[in-house]
């Protein structure tokens, strides 16, 4: 019983699945909360007319 409850306790898979989750639901509150902002959307949406604009002129 000690060596099973000692390799659960150093047992660090389950810790780092977590960790990427955390990183994971962070990165998607971002991407939400920057695409919600229509002028921001407006912006992008502008700039990246405008690039596709130039590449085509060339």
């Amino acid at each position: 019983m000690r060596k099973s409850l000692s390799l659960f306790i150093q047992n660090n898979k389950g810790v780092t699945a977590i960790e990427y989750a955390i990183v994971g639901v962070a990165i998607a509150a971002i991407v939400a909360a920057v695409m919600s902002n229509p002028t921001l959307e407006n912006s992008l949406s502008g700039a990246i007319s405008e690039i596709a604009t130039i590449i085509n002129s060339v």
